[in-house]
Protein backbone atom coordinates (compact mmCIF):
# COMPACT_ATOMS: atom_id res chain seq x y z
CA UNK A 1 0.00 0.00 0.00
CA UNK A 2 1.17 3.25 -0.93
CA UNK A 3 2.32 5.24 1.92
CA UNK A 4 -0.20 8.35 0.54
CA UNK A 5 -2.89 6.19 0.99
CA UNK A 6 -1.59 4.65 4.84
CA UNK A 7 -0.93 8.56 5.76
CA UNK A 8 -4.94 9.23 4.03
CA UNK A 9 -6.43 5.92 6.13
CA UNK A 10 -4.76 7.21 9.22
CA UNK A 11 -6.00 10.45 8.80
CA UNK A 12 -9.19 9.28 8.93
CA UNK A 13 -9.25 6.92 10.97
CA UNK A 14 -8.10 9.69 13.58
CA UNK A 15 -10.90 11.74 12.75
CA UNK A 16 -13.79 8.61 12.40
CA UNK A 17 -12.80 6.51 15.80
CA UNK A 18 -13.88 9.35 18.78
CA UNK A 19 -16.97 9.64 17.09
CA UNK A 20 -18.05 5.68 17.00
CA UNK A 21 -16.80 5.80 20.86
CA UNK A 22 -21.06 6.11 22.02
CA UNK A 23 -21.75 3.63 19.27
CA UNK A 24 -18.80 1.02 21.01
CA UNK A 25 -20.84 1.20 24.19
CA UNK A 26 -24.17 0.56 22.60
CA UNK A 27 -23.36 -2.05 20.37
CA UNK A 28 -20.89 -3.77 22.56
CA UNK A 29 -23.44 -4.67 25.60
CA UNK A 30 -26.56 -5.16 23.02
CA UNK A 31 -23.92 -7.67 20.55
CA UNK A 32 -23.53 -9.45 24.24
CA UNK A 33 -26.99 -9.72 24.76
CA UNK A 34 -27.44 -11.37 21.49
CA UNK A 35 -24.35 -13.71 21.53
CA UNK A 36 -26.40 -14.65 25.32
CA UNK A 37 -29.47 -14.70 23.70
CA UNK A 38 -28.40 -17.07 20.64
CA UNK A 39 -26.64 -19.31 23.15
CA UNK A 40 -30.14 -19.52 24.87
CA UNK A 41 -31.33 -20.60 21.56
CA UNK A 42 -28.74 -23.73 21.34
CA UNK A 43 -26.23 -21.88 18.98
CA UNK A 44 -22.49 -22.10 19.31
CA UNK A 45 -20.65 -18.65 19.42
CA UNK A 46 -20.07 -19.00 15.78
CA UNK A 47 -23.80 -18.32 14.68
CA UNK A 48 -23.86 -15.28 16.43
CA UNK A 49 -20.56 -13.95 15.03
CA UNK A 50 -21.08 -15.04 11.34
CA UNK A 51 -24.54 -12.93 11.12
CA UNK A 52 -22.83 -9.93 13.10
CA UNK A 53 -21.01 -10.24 10.42
CA UNK A 54 -22.58 -11.44 7.00
CA UNK A 55 -26.45 -10.21 8.02
CA UNK A 56 -25.43 -7.06 10.14
CA UNK A 57 -29.08 -6.50 11.12
CA UNK A 58 -28.86 -5.69 14.49
CA UNK A 59 -33.04 -6.47 15.13
CA UNK A 60 -33.44 -8.14 12.41
CA UNK A 61 -30.56 -10.70 13.86
CA UNK A 62 -32.75 -11.22 16.81
CA UNK A 63 -35.51 -11.75 15.30
CA UNK A 64 -33.68 -14.34 13.12
CA UNK A 65 -32.37 -16.37 16.03
CA UNK A 66 -35.84 -17.61 16.58
CA UNK A 67 -36.93 -17.87 12.93
CA UNK A 68 -34.11 -20.04 12.60
CA UNK A 69 -35.50 -22.22 15.38
CA UNK A 70 -38.91 -22.53 14.07
CA UNK A 71 -40.22 -24.16 10.66
CA UNK A 72 -38.19 -23.10 8.18
CA UNK A 73 -40.96 -20.67 6.12
CA UNK A 74 -38.87 -18.62 3.68
CA UNK A 75 -41.98 -16.53 2.53
CA UNK A 76 -42.34 -15.12 6.72
CA UNK A 77 -38.57 -14.40 6.67
CA UNK A 78 -37.93 -12.37 3.46
CA UNK A 79 -41.12 -10.66 4.46
CA UNK A 80 -39.87 -10.22 7.92
CA UNK A 81 -36.71 -9.10 6.77
CA UNK A 82 -37.79 -6.71 4.78
CA UNK A 83 -40.27 -4.75 6.85
CA UNK A 84 -38.01 -4.79 9.75
CA UNK A 85 -34.40 -3.51 7.68
CA UNK A 86 -36.91 -0.81 5.32
CA UNK A 87 -35.87 2.32 6.80
CA UNK A 88 -32.26 1.28 5.57
CA UNK A 89 -33.80 2.54 1.95
CA UNK A 90 -34.77 5.93 3.15
CA UNK A 91 -31.03 6.13 4.88
CA UNK A 92 -29.56 4.94 1.44
CA UNK A 93 -31.46 7.42 -0.37
CA UNK A 94 -30.20 10.44 1.45
CA UNK A 95 -26.90 9.26 1.39
CA UNK A 96 -26.55 8.60 -2.96
CA UNK A 97 -24.58 11.88 -3.28
CA UNK A 98 -22.26 11.35 -1.03
CA UNK A 99 -21.49 7.56 -1.07
CA UNK A 100 -21.05 8.26 -5.35
CA UNK A 101 -17.72 7.84 -6.72
CA UNK A 102 -15.92 5.66 -4.27
CA UNK A 103 -15.35 3.04 -5.87
CA UNK A 104 -15.62 -0.20 -3.99
CA UNK A 105 -16.31 1.26 -0.94
CA UNK A 106 -19.32 2.34 -2.02
CA UNK A 107 -20.78 -1.14 -1.46
CA UNK A 108 -19.04 -1.36 2.31
CA UNK A 109 -20.77 1.60 2.80
CA UNK A 110 -24.15 0.73 1.71
CA UNK A 111 -24.10 -3.28 3.24
CA UNK A 112 -22.50 -1.37 6.55
CA UNK A 113 -25.32 1.17 7.39
CA UNK A 114 -27.12 1.05 10.97
CA UNK A 115 -29.25 3.61 12.54
CA UNK A 116 -26.03 5.02 14.46
CA UNK A 117 -23.73 5.01 11.50
CA UNK A 118 -25.99 6.39 9.65
CA UNK A 119 -26.39 9.10 12.45
CA UNK A 120 -22.90 10.11 12.39
CA UNK A 121 -22.83 9.87 8.35
CA UNK A 122 -25.29 12.30 7.72
CA UNK A 123 -24.62 14.77 10.45
CA UNK A 124 -20.80 14.87 10.65
CA UNK A 125 -19.08 16.08 7.25
CA UNK A 126 -15.08 14.80 7.34
CA UNK A 127 -12.78 17.70 8.83
CA UNK A 128 -10.44 19.22 6.32
CA UNK A 129 -7.93 17.62 5.09
CA UNK A 130 -9.53 14.41 5.76
CA UNK A 131 -10.98 12.25 2.78
CA UNK A 132 -14.61 11.93 2.98
CA UNK A 133 -14.67 8.23 1.62
CA UNK A 134 -12.40 6.63 3.90
CA UNK A 135 -13.98 8.76 6.47
CA UNK A 136 -17.23 7.23 6.32
CA UNK A 137 -16.08 4.24 5.59
CA UNK A 138 -13.81 3.61 8.89
CA UNK A 139 -17.11 5.11 10.93
CA UNK A 140 -18.77 2.09 8.89
CA UNK A 141 -16.05 -0.51 9.37
CA UNK A 142 -15.54 0.31 13.36
CA UNK A 143 -19.18 0.40 14.14
CA UNK A 144 -19.81 -3.26 12.64
CA UNK A 145 -16.66 -3.99 14.53
CA UNK A 146 -17.85 -3.26 17.38
CA UNK A 147 -21.32 -5.36 16.95
CA UNK A 148 -19.59 -8.62 16.13
CA UNK A 149 -17.12 -8.49 18.90
CA UNK A 150 -19.90 -8.18 21.12
CA UNK A 151 -21.44 -10.81 19.82
CA UNK A 152 -19.03 -13.01 19.40
CA UNK A 153 -18.37 -12.26 23.13
CA UNK A 154 -21.87 -12.86 24.41
CA UNK A 155 -21.47 -16.69 22.53
CA UNK A 156 -18.16 -17.08 24.08
CA UNK A 157 -19.55 -16.04 27.46
CA UNK A 158 -22.43 -18.16 27.54
CA UNK A 159 -20.29 -21.27 26.09
CA UNK A 160 -17.37 -20.90 29.11
CA UNK A 161 -20.06 -19.76 32.05
CA UNK A 162 -22.83 -21.61 32.77
CA UNK A 163 -25.72 -19.93 34.48
CA UNK A 164 -29.21 -19.99 33.62
CA UNK A 165 -30.28 -18.74 30.57
CA UNK A 166 -34.11 -19.35 31.08
CA UNK A 167 -36.31 -16.26 29.99
CA UNK A 168 -33.03 -14.69 28.43
CA UNK A 169 -34.60 -14.69 24.76
CA UNK A 170 -37.11 -12.14 26.67
CA UNK A 171 -34.27 -9.56 25.37
CA UNK A 172 -35.68 -9.40 22.13
CA UNK A 173 -39.00 -8.56 23.38
CA UNK A 174 -37.08 -6.09 25.50
CA UNK A 175 -35.71 -4.80 22.54
CA UNK A 176 -38.62 -3.76 20.68
CA UNK A 177 -40.18 -2.69 23.75
CA UNK A 178 -37.55 -0.19 24.28
CA UNK A 179 -37.29 1.04 20.26
CA UNK A 180 -41.41 1.41 20.18
CA UNK A 181 -41.36 3.33 23.59
CA UNK A 182 -38.69 5.69 22.19
CA UNK A 183 -40.53 6.11 18.90
CA UNK A 184 -43.23 6.64 20.87
CA UNK A 185 -42.18 9.54 22.98
CA UNK A 186 -40.46 11.36 20.32
CA UNK A 187 -43.63 11.09 17.32
CA UNK A 188 -45.36 13.97 16.81
CA UNK A 189 -48.52 11.95 15.09
CA UNK A 190 -48.91 8.35 16.85
CA UNK A 191 -51.83 7.29 15.16
CA UNK A 192 -49.17 4.76 13.27
CA UNK A 193 -48.32 3.10 17.01
CA UNK A 194 -52.02 2.12 17.13
CA UNK A 195 -52.43 0.88 14.01
CA UNK A 196 -49.41 -1.58 14.24
CA UNK A 197 -50.85 -2.20 17.69
CA UNK A 198 -54.14 -2.60 16.99
CA UNK A 199 -53.22 -4.85 13.75
CA UNK A 200 -50.57 -6.67 15.72
CA UNK A 201 -53.01 -8.03 18.70
CA UNK A 202 -55.93 -8.88 16.24
CA UNK A 203 -54.04 -10.86 13.73
CA UNK A 204 -52.21 -12.38 16.63
CA UNK A 205 -55.75 -13.67 18.69
CA UNK A 206 -57.33 -14.33 15.48
CA UNK A 207 -54.54 -16.50 13.73
CA UNK A 208 -51.88 -17.68 16.72
CA UNK A 209 -48.32 -16.53 17.29
CA UNK A 210 -47.31 -18.49 14.47
CA UNK A 211 -48.99 -17.34 11.35
CA UNK A 212 -49.85 -13.75 12.52
CA UNK A 213 -46.39 -11.70 11.54
CA UNK A 214 -47.10 -11.46 7.63
CA UNK A 215 -51.20 -10.46 8.00
CA UNK A 216 -50.66 -8.11 10.62
CA UNK A 217 -47.40 -6.35 8.46
CA UNK A 218 -49.88 -6.03 5.38
CA UNK A 219 -52.84 -5.07 7.65
CA UNK A 220 -50.59 -1.94 8.57
CA UNK A 221 -49.32 -1.34 5.07
CA UNK A 222 -53.12 -1.09 4.52
CA UNK A 223 -53.96 0.82 7.07
CA UNK A 224 -51.16 3.46 6.88
CA UNK A 225 -52.10 3.95 2.86
CA UNK A 226 -55.23 4.43 3.68
CA UNK A 227 -54.40 7.05 6.56
CA UNK A 228 -51.98 8.96 4.10
CA UNK A 229 -54.98 9.56 1.66
CA UNK A 230 -57.08 10.68 3.82
CA UNK A 231 -54.13 13.11 5.36
CA UNK A 232 -53.60 14.14 1.50
CA UNK A 233 -57.72 14.36 1.11
CA UNK A 234 -57.75 16.71 4.03
CA UNK A 235 -55.08 19.20 2.87
CA UNK A 236 -56.23 19.29 -0.40
CA UNK A 237 -59.35 20.88 0.60
CA UNK A 238 -58.22 22.90 3.30
CA UNK A 239 -55.82 24.08 0.67
CA UNK A 240 -59.00 26.71 -0.67
CA UNK A 241 -59.52 28.05 2.40
CA UNK A 242 -55.90 28.55 3.50
CA UNK A 243 -55.66 30.28 -0.06
CA UNK A 244 -58.56 32.66 0.34
CA UNK A 245 -57.38 33.48 3.72
CA UNK A 246 -54.33 34.88 2.18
Amino acid sequence: MPRETRNRIARAFGAAFPLTLPVLAGYYFLGLSYGLYMHSLGFSWLWPTLTAAFVYGGSLEFVLGSMLCAQFNPVTTAVVAVAVQLRHTFYAITQLGRYRGNGWKTFFLVFGMSDETFAITSSTPAPEGVDEGWFMLLITWLDQLYWIVGSAAGGIFGQLVAFPTKGLSFVMTALFVVIFLGAWDKAQDRRPAYIGLVCSVVCLLVLGPSNFMVPAMACMTAALLVMRELDARAARAQAPEGGDAQ
